[in-house]
């Protein structure tokens, strides 16, 4: 066999291997499946409203949930890596109307304090153990005013009627998304998430999410 024949006969072995490659990599990523990676929420809306072409992913968390604390950094990490259109919004389900930690995000929320407050509550409760389960308003106004936060319009703020509408708010977006526990990652109110770990559940979060991008254009 001449030295030509052989570079010929590995160039088409080469050829070969590489056709099948090249074609799944020109067809687009197949979207989720339905009642495998979300589940459809009939009739559900965003959170919150969104401009044309934003995408909202919403979580549902209980600051008390050691799942919810467990997600919470791959969360922060994996949103950082999230394209400019995409809103990662937080908020509790709001089941009980009084729960003071649920409260508490509300009226940190109001005041611009969410960075410094929402993952030091989730250390708090389940690393350092300096904030009880179910602890009181004043408990946690003390503990939040070590992170710099006005304890006085702290309280005011978690006993405001903005903050009582927003629990009841949370609580009908909850029980319209037929959520199951928390954590959950709900994709503009109507695809609820799902995944049997935190990384299969960012990893289809990111699918609905652009799969949800591609029919708003």
């Amino acid at each position: 066999m001449t030295r030509r024949l052989v570079l010929a006969l590995w160039q088409a072995a080469l050829l070969a291997l590489l056709l099948p490659m090249a074609a799944c990599a020109a067809q687009p990523a197949a979207d989720p499946v339905e009642g495998v990676d979300y589940v459809r929420i009939d009739g559900g809306a965003p959170w919150r409203p969104l401009k044309p072409g934003q995408v909202e992913v919403a979580e549902l968390f209980a600051y008390t949930c050691p799942h919810c604390a467990h997600l919470h950094p791959a969360l922060e990490a994996w949103r950082a890596k999230l394209p400019k259109f995409v809103q990662v919004r937080y908020l509790p389900p709001g089941y009980d109307a009084n729960e003071p930690l649920a409260r508490a995000f509300f009226a940190s929320e109001a005041l611009g304090m969410l960075p410094r407050t929402h993952g030091a509550t989730f250390r708090a409760i389940h690393d350092e153990m300096s904030l009880p389960r179910n602890p009181s308003d004043g408990e946690i106004a003390t503990f939040y005013a070590s992170l710099g936060v006005d304890a006085k319009k702290f309280l005011a703020a978690m006993s405001s009627p903005d903050t009582a509408a927003k629990m009841q708010a949370a609580r009908a977006f909850s029980m319209r998304s037929a959520i199951e526990g928390t954590p959950t990652l709900i994709v503009d109110g109507t695809y609820r998430i799902q995944g049997d770990s935190v990384e299969a559940q960012l990893r289809n979060a990111r699918r609905v999410i652009d799969m949800v991008a591609r029919r708003k254009k």
